[in-house]
């Protein structure tokens, strides 16, 4: 029998209505046996979401605040969220049991999870589901990263027997024994995991958006949802801002070869966007996916007479970022230059000056200049490697739209194409590549 999985996001969990809503969905496909869930989202515009809620109550706990009138807050959402479901739920006994072990733990990382365990044990009530608490079959090891076999044989132990069940996303157990959560929007990877471990047929992630968009709506008015796409592209996608999915989810059920499938809650017959392996993906005839990016880069230029001849040269310089804890994000090229292209809020205060020098000192540059508030754009899409002129089209439309490009660089897979513009061009430009290769 097929199974699927089905990860259920903020918004989606808001209060009882939706959730209602939920029930329907599972309940009309006896096939999405498993379900993830995240904390509830905003109900409303304005509203707090019930993650934003606990790190509040954390820091009331820890800076000596009133804890007590910031949790009340969360037990608020929740205590509603069952009447409004009209649940034999006690849920006061389980918030008095909640709010007992924040404090015992006094540990950001397990008040900030107590959203989606509160929210799983609701949902399994409502579904008659078995409870699987992440912090029993999720393991990371001891740098913090997901311990993929023993939480693949764990989730598969867990629910052998089990028709249906729900898991909270977000968080698993650290090798100290102790919780630790992945970083925000993680539930996405939970369900990722849990589709991995049980060889889902489908992992359908379920939020507020019809699947994915070829660009930002906030930027263009109505694009072109993309009704299918690669995994690869998904990640270029989604590293450059495209955030309808984590960019790490797809990591476990990419390695399975499990495809996703990008759904609505609140309009469930929209198609999606189903999310394929690149074997099993053919191009939509458009010969770009999508158009994504982000602002806010530095790129540090360095300079130098025979750089290619000097061994090491490449090391010496990203050794002084190692050491400085500061990660690149792109680095491109020529004989006697190179670029360094990192995030600016990773070179705050005198971080920058510290990292300039060093490089001097280290690697005698004749020039470094560094090149501030930067927007890098990305361009995505399979049949840019078989189509003769994407190129040049793309040029042709930035230079159209009297925009000056400051950095391109071309990953060897050729599936994209990233330009680095001022921030001030940011919007103009992504109007400008989404009018070239979509209208």
């Amino acid at each position: 029998m097929a199974i699927k999985v089905c990860k259920f996001g903020g918004t989606s969990m808001a209060d009882g209505n939706v959730i209602k809503s939920v029930k329907n969905i599972i309940d009309g496909d006896m096939d999405r046996r498993f379900i993830i869930v995240s904390a509830p989202g905003k109900r409303y515009s304005g509203d707090i979401k019930v993650t934003d809620l606990l790190y509040d109550s954390y820091n009331a706990l820890v800076s000596g605040g009133d804890f007590k009138k910031a949790f009340a807050a969360v037990k608020s959402r929740y205590v509603s969220i069952v009447k409004e479901l009209n649940l034999d739920f006690d849920i006061d006994s389980v918030l008095e049991e909640t709010e007992e072990r924040i404090i015992k733990e006094r540990s950001e990382d397990f008040t900030a999870s107590r959203g989606e365990y509160l929210c799983a044990r609701i949902v399994a009530g409502v579904l008659n589901a078995k409870f699987i608490d992440a912090e029993n079959v999720i393991f990371f090891d001891e740098n913090g990263a997901l311990n993929g076999e023993k939480s693949y044989k764990a989730v598969a132990e867990a629910v052998k027997d089990a028709p249906r069940a729900v898991f909270p996303g977000f968080y698993g157990r650290g090798a100290d024994g102790k919780v630790k959560t992945f970083s925000r929007g993680g539930s996405d990877i939970s369900g990722a995991i849990v589709a991995r471990a049980v060889h889902a047929s489908m992992y359908e992630n379920w939020t507020d958006v019809s699947g994915f968009l070829a660009c930002d709506p906030r930027i263009v008015d109505s694009p072109r949802r993309i009704k299918s796409i690669s995994y690869k592209e998904l990640r270029e996608l989604s590293y450059m801002g495209a955030n309808v999915l984590h960019s790490e989810s797809i990591f476990p059920v990419r390695r399975a070869n499990i495809p996703i499938n990008i759904k609505n809650t609140f309009r469930p017959g929209d198609e999606g966007t189903l999310i394929l392996p690149t074997s099993r993906y053919t191009p939509c005839g458009n010969i770009v996916t999508g158009v994504a990016g982000k602002k806010n880069f530095t790129v540090i230029f360095i300079e130098k007479s025979l750089m290619n001849s000097e061994v090491g040269f490449i090391a010496d310089v990203l050794n002084v970022l190692k050491k400085e804890g500061v990660p690149v994000e792109h680095i491109p090229s020529g004989i006697d230059t190179m670029s360094l292209v990192v995030e600016s809020e990773c070179l705050q205060g005198e971080k920058l000056n510290r990292v300039i020098e060093e490089i001097k000192q280290s690697v005698e540059p004749d020039v470094v200049r560094v090149i501030e508030n930067i927007a890098l754009i990305a361009t995505v899409g399979h049949g840019m490697s078989s189509s003769v002129g994407t190129s040049s089209r793309l040029f042709s439309a930035i230079a159209a739209a009297n925009i000056n490009v400051k950095m391109i660089d071309q990953g060897s897979s050729e599936i994209n194409i990233i330009v680095g513009v001022s921030n001030n061009d940011y919007e103009k430009c992504i109007k400008a590549i989404y009018r070239e290769f979509f209208v």
